[in-house]
């Protein structure tokens, strides 16, 4: 017995050794991961030596990032006060996704309040508001039940006037009234970096560049990014967006402010059974499966489009 524990030692100690080595020599053959430009710099890049660098420039009025409700509502009254006051404004929106709308999260319930004073013909030119909203419900739930709520006038509960929308429609329809106001749209271009006068002034943005490599290395298709240059730079990229951030460093923006507070929020829409689709109804509610000490709750948005859709979200 003694004999066999002697040995039993021996081999594990071989084993451990001959591991050891192994995990050396795997760690040695893999390659380091050249990551973002910001890391590791293409100037210290052999890969990058005699990739040209040089960046194509554009001049416009008003450079406008993003193209959510917030950004193609400002490229619109830009263009209608232009033509109000007879002159010549050159917009220029860039947007990330390959089509406008594309990264938009449908559902939402929508005062049409600032869109009417954008279009007050909407109807007329075919905005996609199919769904006036016709009822509201909010309940408080518990594991087992559901405790109504009632919905007292002046709460923000109350929905009445308002409208359930895709939002991924609406901003597409946006888009094309945009664009026939003269607003020029660029999507598939992500605003990529802020660029700066010399006297620290914003002076606009770079696009993304394109045709690089997953490990950093540029390919032979590789193209440098586009610079906008304007008179004016609206970042409408939504929250703490990464050009946004930028410019905290660089204006140092967020000295006094509080700690920055955070919120989850799941969308997904979904097709349910038909006999429990009611068109035009609004729900939400609090509680469970949130604690008390968690603040958040759902909603629901019974869609008037053709078939039985909901859009179904979870805030916490």
């Amino acid at each position: 017995a003694r004999q066999c524990f002697h040995a039993l030692k021996l081999i594990k100690k071989d084993c451990l050794l001959s591991l050891r080595v192994s995990r050396c020599a795997s760690t040695a053959s893999v390659p380091r991961i050249t990551t973002h430009y910001t890391i590791h710099p293409r100037d210290k890049d052999k890969r990058w030596e005699g990739v040209n660098m040089e960046r194509f420039a554009e001049e416009a009025d008003v450079v406008i990032v993003g193209a959510g409700p917030a950004g193609l509502s400002a490229a619109i009254r830009l263009k209608q006060l232009a033509a109000e006051h007879s002159k010549e404004v050159r917009v220029c929106l860039v947007e990330k996704a390959s089509q406008i709308g594309a990264h938009t999260l449908s559902g939402a319930c929508l005062e049409p309040r600032s869109l009417e004073e954008l279009f007050p013909d909407w109807k007329e030119r075919g905005a996609p508001l199919n769904t006036p909203v016709t009822e509201d419900k909010f309940g408080i739930l518990t594991e087992t039940s559901r405790i109504p709520v009632p919905i007292l006038p002046g709460l923000p509960m109350v929905n009445h006037g308002n409208y359930i929308v895709r939002l991924g429609h609406l901003v597409s329809w946006l888009g094309e009234q945009a664009e026939a106001l003269g607003v020029e749209i660029y999507p598939g271009y992500a605003a990529a970096e802020v660029l700066f006068h010399e006297d620290g002034s914003v002076k606009g943005i770079a696009t993304n560049d394109v045709g690089i490599q997953k490990d950093g290395a540029p390919k032979a298709t590789f193209e440098r990014g586009l610079e906008l240059h304007a008179k004016v730079t609206v970042f409408a990229e939504g929250c703490h967006g990464h050009l946004a951030k930028q410019l905290y460093k660089k204006y140092n923006l967020r000295e006094n402010c509080q700690p920055q507070s955070y919120g989850i929020g799941l969308k997904e829409l979904w097709t349910i059974d038909k006999t429990k689709w009611k068109p035009g109804r609004v729900e939400h509610t609090v509680g469970w499966p949130l604690d008390r000490h968690t603040y958040g709750g759902s909603f629901l948005y019974h869609l008037n489009e053709h078939e039985p859709l909901v859009a179904l979200g979870f805030v916490v």
